[in-house]
């Protein structure tokens, strides 16, 4: 079917108005013409394509460079073959029609139009996601948001209690905590540490569950010299305090009720699979990428959502490209170098980053791996990179085989 493209339109987006270019099969100009961002546009823009095509859905490609947003789901929905290409690529193929360095939304969407008709090998048919997928990806990307915003909180706080009262960053690494964050509404001063009693102090240590610590020796670390400040700085500081707390306890909550959704929005992308886990079927998607060292709630939503295509085909060419943990080589003449690969979603870069952290940690196969890397004179970060891209290649076998992740098994090259 995608073989069969009749008619070829390219739409450059934005965010107020997009641009529609039209081209038969043998590239003789349809029609050309800008829709406005609304509802009424985009379903105008649909209408437009089938009228001046003349062709049904089916029949009519389009060439874009975003492969997401309202402007590729509306034509998605409205049956139209959507394919996507990345813009460095749509700015190097517009130089074929002119070197003068002009740039309009019109010779944007004749370009996109064009290339398609003659290099649909460079654009990426998109396939409609499904909609526990959209879900988790959006959920994913919200838990991340949360807990930026999350250290950002506990940074200012942090700040604060350095000004005036130090001595309660030393009660813990983490002073966003719980039991943290209820002790300094307790004891939010030195002065107060000074009248508060041992008992009272007992009683919060108990009802957070907290053994680091006792009333006796937490008092005495508290009442240790304060720090001299001016008048109306701890007030003013206290008052600071209060504002962060209700906002980070806010965020604390909304990341308790991200991870739930994350779990519940894995097992239903589980239970999408054909097979899930009966005696004789290979293991879901999930449940393979999950039993491997590394990969928890966090950085599982992140694969299955950002790297939902190619581990759906099991490319893993592509999605260690998306990762960002194959290196980009250039090479001319005598030239040669081999740089970092940075254009890759930043999203899930990160969460194979962690993966590679905490593989290096609990993986005995990975640790041997970091350290080679690192005996070599390879940094931190390239060393987890590599690591990195070992772990996805073995979770794109174990997704072919359908497998779990065996830590006693040696790798191939030492078998």
């Amino acid at each position: 079917m995608i073989g069969d493209i009749s008619a070829f339109v390219g739409v450059d987006w934005a965010s107020a108005t997009h641009y529609a270019y039209a081209l038969d099969a043998d590239g003789r100009k349809l029609g050309h013409r800008s829709f406005p961002h609304s509802g009424e546009g985009l379903a105008e823009l649909a209408n437009w394509i089938r009228t001046t095509t003349g062709h049904e859905p089916d029949r009519v490609g389009i060439g874009i460079e975003v492969p997401h947003g309202p402007v590729v789901e509306g034509l998605m929905d409205a049956g139209f073959l959507v394919h996507a290409i990345n813009p460095k690529q749509l700015d190097r193929l517009r130089d074929r029609f002119t070197m003068a360095g002009a740039k309009d939304d019109r010779l944007d969407a004749f370009v996109l139009a064009d290339s398609l008709r003659t290099d649909r090998k460079l654009y990426r048919f998109l396939e409609p996601m499904h909609p526990t997928v959209i879900e988790l990806r959006e959920w994913s990307r919200l838990t991340e948001d949360l807990s930026a915003e999350r250290n950002r909180l506990a940074n200012r706080f942090r700040h604060q209690l350095w000004r005036y009262f130090p001595q309660v960053l030393e009660l813990s690494e983490d002073c966003s905590r719980p039991w943290v964050l209820d002790l300094w509404e307790l004891i939010p001063t030195p002065a107060k540490a000074r009248t508060v009693r041992a008992a009272t102090v007992a009683k919060q240590l108990k009802q957070s569950k907290v053994k680091k610590w006792t009333a006796e020796t937490l008092l005495a670390q508290l009442r240790r010299t304060p720090i001299v400040v001016a008048a109306g700085v701890a007030e003013a500081c206290v008052a600071h305090c209060q504002l962060i707390l209700a906002r980070l306890r806010l965020v604390m909550e909304q990341m308790k009720t991200a991870m739930k959704q994350l779990e519940r929005l894995c097992s239903a992308v589980a239970e999408l699979s054909p097979t899930n886990g009966n005696a004789g079927e290979p293991c879901s998607d999930p449940e393979i990428l999950r039993s491997m060292p590394g990969v928890g709630p966090i950085v599982l939503a992140a694969l299955l959502s950002e790297g939902h295509d190619a581990i759906a085909r099991r490319d893993v060419r592509a999605l260690r490209a998306l990762a960002g943990v194959v290196p980009v080589t250039r090479r001319s003449g005598k030239q040669y170098m081999v740089v970092m690969r940075r254009a890759c979603p930043h999203r899930l870069r990160t969460a194979v980053y962690h993966w590679a952290r905490v593989a290096v940690m609990r993986d005995f196969h990975s640790r041997n791996r970091y350290a080679e890397l690192r005996k070599r004179g390879h940094s931190h970060a390239r060393a987890l990179r590599s690591v990195g891209s070992r772990l996805v290649g073995v979770a794109c076998a174990m997704l072919e085989t359908g497998e779990l992740f065996d830590p006693n098994r040696a790798p191939q090259a030492t078998a």
